[in-house]
């Protein structure tokens, strides 16, 4: 690494940090030392190494690696803040995925997390006025990471999309910070309703597996969304929703549930149809 890279490394503790586990698994693992090397090592940014290792991703016969990475990094350059969420959100995973072991794990091999940094950049051509191209995109992110994300919906920062199979966000859909959802949600419309019709999960929301929430109603800040529930009403914030239909069980059960990642609501279920 050049004494440039050095330097941007010491000022950014994420990639820093991923630098160091990738090193670490290249000395230990042989066999995977050259992937490691190419996806990671031998970038000088983070940026860069993960439009290395999305273009490879998501390449396919129509569109080849080169040209999808250089996509990705006019992306990056023209709006820093998109490194910025990605860094956050490798941080958010890193903090709440007992699965986890550190930030080489999510950044090689997570689906929930490639497929959210995928979006990011497909949310930046539409915003370009490259919609085909962005909707190409959406294409081959639900093709390579099961996750369908329209390319306008707009997804904050410091987000965590556990495994991502099944995960289905609208166009109109607004997913803010630090939000935590697990596979098989769907923030979809009611059917053929057009404009602003899909949901908006504000920050902190934690959403479990399976769940559905349909049309354009809120779920409230640090608020908790039961697996497998169907939600079709506003839910208020700090508060715990479960079942078909989805009715209040009980409070949040802490100020962060998106952190803590408590998905056990039985005891509020239980008390609350014992009342």
């Amino acid at each position: 690494m050049t004494v440039a890279a050095e330097r941007i490394a010491s000022l950014d503790p994420v990639w820093s940090g991923l630098r160091a586990e990738a090193e670490a698994i290249a000395a230990g693992e042989p066999m995977l030392a050259s992937f490691v090397h190419a996806s990671i090592l031998a970038h000088a940014r983070l940026e860069d190494a993960l439009s290395f290792h999305l273009a490879n991703k998501l390449a396919d016969a129509d569109m080849g690696a080169m040209k999808i990475r250089d996509t990705f990094q006019a992306a990056f350059a023209a709006a820093p803040e998109i490194g910025q969420a990605v860094r956050a959100d490798l941080a958010a995973i890193r903090e709440r995925d007992p699965a986890s072991r550190g930030f080489v794990q999510p950044f090689l091999f997570f689906k929930g997390f490639q497929a959210l940094q995928a979006y990011r950049i497909a949310h930046w051509l539409w915003h370009a006025n490259r919609v085909w191209m962005s909707l190409y995109f959406q294409s081959r992110i639900s093709e390579t990471f099961g996750a369908d994300i329209h390319p306008a919906a707009r997804i904050g920062r410091g987000v965590f999309i556990d495994h991502a199979t099944g995960i289905v966000i609208g166009e109109t859909a607004v997913v803010e910070d630090d939000v935590s959802m697990l596979h098989g949600v769907t923030l979809g419309g009611t059917g053929k309703e057009r404009g602003d019709r899909h949901p908006k999960v504000r920050q902190g929301v934690m959403i479990g597996a399976n769940a559905s929430i349909i049309g354009n109603i809120e779920i409230g800040a640090h608020s908790r969304v039961g697996a497998g529930s169907v939600v079709l009403q506003a839910v208020p914030a700090n508060c715990t929703v479960a079942g078909v239909p989805a009715k209040v069980v009980g409070c949040a059960g802490c100020g962060n549930p998106s952190h803590a990642m408590n998905q056990n609501f039985l005891d509020q279920i239980v008390s609350d149809f014992d009342i």
